[in-house]
């Protein structure tokens, strides 16, 4: 069992920057894939970066590509979703999952998921 927690959403005006922080609690999170989703209202809940055990490899939705970077620090516990130049579109919900088998874009492969916190993009 793993426990996530999300921090770091807030209003940001386009072109600007924030960070994502997802905490962990329970079980290190060197065994797991780690991914980041948004849902925004009246959406369904879509894939945005995912970054594998050792933080090798990472994988990107085309919309962000070039514009996020998700990174991890396992000793920290903690994984990072860097977002730059953000758009309006870029407003949503950002959840935090953990996959302990998978290398996917699908929700339906993660295993446990954070509350989430919320990024709004002002035009």
């Amino acid at each position: 069992q793993v426990q996530l927690v999300e921090s770091g959403g807030a209003l940001v005006q386009a072109g600007g920057s924030l960070r994502l922080l997802c905490a962990a609690s329970g079980r290190t999170l060197s065994s797991y894939v780690m991914g980041w989703f948004r849902q925004a209202p009246g959406t369904e809940r879509e894939f945005v970066a995912a970054i594998s055990w050792s933080g090798g490899g990472t994988i990107y939705a085309d919309s962000v590509k070039g514009r996020f970077t998700i990174s991890r620090d396992n000793a920290k516990n903690t994984v990072y979703l860097e977002m730059n130049n953000v758009k309006p579109e870029d407003t949503a919900v950002y959840y935090c999952a953990a996959a302990l088998r998978a290398w996917s874009r699908s929700p339906r492969d993660y295993n446990y998921w954070g509350q989430g916190t919320q990024v709004t993009v002002s035009s």
